[in-house]
This record gives structure tokens, C-alpha cells and sequence, in this order.
């Protein structure tokens, strides 16, 4: 096993004493680990919970709908972290909390012309998503359900450029190299006139349209990508515009599975980790609106990208209005509320999937991690509220 095998094997021997009484064969089935040792295929990825009946769950202390929206956001969890620790390598803060990176100094620099506490924000930021997915395995082995294990698709290469945590290339979970990043968040909070839960067919304008076309890197892939300064703020710049796009879906799909849930316990523990989220993307749209206005072309791929000056009377683009303004909720025959928005739950985590693949964060992963992640979707989406 890998390094974060090891760890993640540690962590579940530690914190569940009652699910060791669990037969190591099923332990292994419900994690999916056992059907990885047979033969890697996607029709192999079988639902965790399918592994055991309702009856069973309830018994083992958690409903089947209440375990898939946990496993679900474990896995998005899992994934967040993924991609923050290797920003954090690159640009955070290294210490002992999020250890394994050194630092790329030349990118930590462009990323402090955006935000001079940028490389403390990354680190937090950081941690913050290791303990929620952590936590949220922790709490579903407690109950004797199965978590969420991506371990076996830790396969992409990463960066490579200094800085990186040379024990992690190659053991990636996501792909922060050929991002196409949806910002019409930017405008969609600062629209007091529509709600995509009300008006689902709208079209909010893109704060950056051009990083919503072809691919960019948000970080160094290698070296090379340090050596022209403009080239780097963009990177810099693309890194700024997705930490928000990120947690902006965070924002959104906590409040949204919590509608689902049954157990009073997993609704505190959804809307509790739901309002970090948001205190993330707030931060994140802050700081994203200081990206310096700037025109770049990528010279590995040829793919421009422009940053628009954001400082403007506009008020769909007004970078200094970062508090959601009132929109319509629930029927327009309401006086209008400053919202989270989206939070409408009808096919929530299938979104949440379909967003994040979208964007290219998955780029280069397998059929079967497609596969698992689907399963644990349309799991989450089929929760129903109980009694």
C-alpha cells in the first residue's frame, strides 16, 4: 500500500473498535477493496451500501439514505483534498498540520500579488478539507457503514515543478491542469432578479468567459511554466477564480443534501459542515477579485486567457460586492431574501458530479472512477427523508 493507504488503514483501525468485529472479507467488500484485488473493472465498483440491507443498516446504527449522503460528501471531501494539498505543496503554508510540500517560490509570489495572506488561506483551506473528510469516514465506520475509498484511483501525475511532494507524483486524484472554470457564480449572487432554482433556464454571464473555454492550468505543471512572469500570474489568476468556483458547489450541496437527510444527527453534522463551505467561498470570491487584469497565452497549448479588470459600477461584476444580494426564493409572491443559491435537491449530487467533471478536475481518471463516483451519487440522490 501507499503512503495514504497506510494512513487511511491506520485511521479506520484507530477510530472504529466496533467495526473491527465486522468479518475482514465483508470489511473489504464494503469498501470496495475486495473487488480492486479481483480485477480492476467498473462493472466491479458495486454499491457500498448494496453490500448490506436496510435492515442491516439500521441495525449497525445508520439508515441506508442518511450512510450514501455521508459517503458521497466523504468522497467529494476526499477529492477537495486531493487538490487543496497540492496547491498547498506549491503555494500554502508548510507545517507539520499539511506537511509534504516544500514550496514553488515563484508561484507563491504571483499568488501574494493577489492576496498578500494568500499561501495562510491555502493552508487552512487545506486542513479544513482533510478533517471534513476524516471526520465524515470516521463517523460512517462508527455506525458500521462502509466510507468512501478513492484510494485505489490515485493515478494522475500532477505537477511536477518544485515544490511538489515528489512521493505524491503520479498519485493524484485530480487534475488542476487542464481546468474549464464556469464563473457565472459571480454574477448569480450578485443577481437580486433571478434564482436557478426559480429560473432554471437563465444564463448568468461569466465573470471571466475566457477561462470557460478551452483548458488551463491553475498551477506550474513544470518548471518551465515559472519562467515567464505573465504566463505564471495566470496561472496565479486561474488558481484565484477556482478556489471559489470549488466552494461555491460546497456552499450549495450541503444545505441541499441536508433536505434528505432522516437521523437528526447527520442533518447537524450536514449543516454544520455546510456553513465552512461557505465561510471558504466568501473568502475565496474576495480574493478572486483582486487577480490583476492581465492577457495571457499559454505556450504549451496556445490557449489564451484574459482577466478582466472587475473593479467597476457594474453591478453583476462589482468585485466589491461579495455579499449575497436578495433574490427571489421559494415563489416570486415572497418578498426576495439573501440566500444560499442554489439549494433545490432533486438530483443534487448527480450535479455536483457532472459540475466537477465539467470543469476537468477529472481529466485522465479511469472508466471505474466514473463509475464508483456515479454509484455514490445516484445512492445520495435516492435518499428520501424517513421517519
Amino acid at each position: 500500500m501507499n503512503e495514504v493507504e497506510n494512513q487511511m488503514s491506520s485511521e479506520v483501525a484507530n477510530l472504529s473498535p466496533a467495526r473491527r468485529k465486522v468479518p475482514r472479507r465483508t470489511f473489504l467488500c464494503r469498501m470496495g477493496l475486495g473487488a480492486i484485488a479481483l480485477a480492476p473493472g467498473a462493472a466491479l465498483f458495486s454499491s457500498a451500501s448494496n453490500a448490506f440491507g436496510e435492515e442491516d443498516a439500521i441495525e449497525s446504527g445508520i439508515r441506508v439514505g442518511d450512510a450514501a449522503l455521508l459517503r458521497f460528501a466523504a468522497a467529494l471531501e476526499l477529492l477537495e483534498a486531493d487538490f487543496w494539498i497540492q496547491y498547498n505543496e506549491l503555494g500554502g503554508v508548510q507545517d507539520s498540520e499539511v506537511p509534504g510540500g516544500s514550496g514553488n517560490p515563484d508561484y507563491t509570489e504571483a499568488l501574494e500579488i493577489i492576496e498578500d495572506e494568500m499561501g495562510d488561506y491555502i493552508h487552512d483551506n487545506t486542513d479544513d478539507e482533510i478533517t471534513h473528510h476524516r471526520f465524515l469516514n470516521a463517523y460512517l465506520v462508527s455506525k458500521g457503514a462502509a466510507p468512501a475509498n478513492l484510494n485505489p484511483f490515485r493515478t494522475l501525475m500532477g505537477s511536477t515543478a518544485t515544490g511538489v511532494n515528489p512521493n505524491r507524483v503520479g498519485k493524484r486524484l485530480t487534475n488542476l491542469t487542464q481546468l474549464t472554470l464556469d464563473t457565472s457564480w459571480w454574477t448569480r449572487y450578485r443577481d437580486d432578479a433571478h434564482n436557478p432554482d426559480l429560473d432554471p433556464n437563465h444564463i448568468f454571464p461569466q465573470a471571466v468567459p475566457s477561462l470557460h473555454t478551452g483548458q488551463h492550468t491553475a498551477i506550474p505543471r513544470t518548471d518551465a511554466d515559472t519562467s515567464n512572469p505573465n504566463f505564471l500570474q495566470a496561472i496565479a489568476n486561474t488558481a484565484a477564480f477556482h478556489f471559489p468556483t470549488i466552494e461555491q458547489g460546497g456552499n450549495s450541496l450541503y444545505p441541499s443534501m441536508a433536505q434528505r437527510a432522516t437521523s437528526v444527527e447527520v442533518l447537524r453534522i450536514l449543516i454544520s459542515i455546510g456553513p465552512t463551505e461557505t465561510m471558504h467561498f466568501q473568502t475565496w470570491s474576495d480574493v478572486a477579485g483582486n487577480a490583476p487584469p492581465l492577457s495571457a497565452v499559454d505556450p504549451v497549448t496556445g490557449v489564451r486567457v484574459r482577466f478582466p479588470d472587475l473593479e467597476v459600477e457594474n453591478e453583476l461584476f462589482d468585485k466589491a460586492l461579495i455579499m449575497p444580494e436578495p433574490c427571489p426564493f421559494l415563489s416570486r409572491n415572497l418578498p426576495p431574501c439573501s440566500i444560499i443559491r442554489p439549494t433545490k435537491t432533486q438530483g443534487v449530487a448527480m450535479g455536483a458530479l457532472k459540475f466537477l467533471t465539467d470543469m476537468g478536475l477529472f481529466i485522465g481518471q479511469s472508466p471505474a472512477f466514473f463509475s464508483y463516483m456515479r454509484q455514490l451519487a445516484q445512492e445520495a440522490d435516492a435518499a428520501r427523508r424517513g421517519v
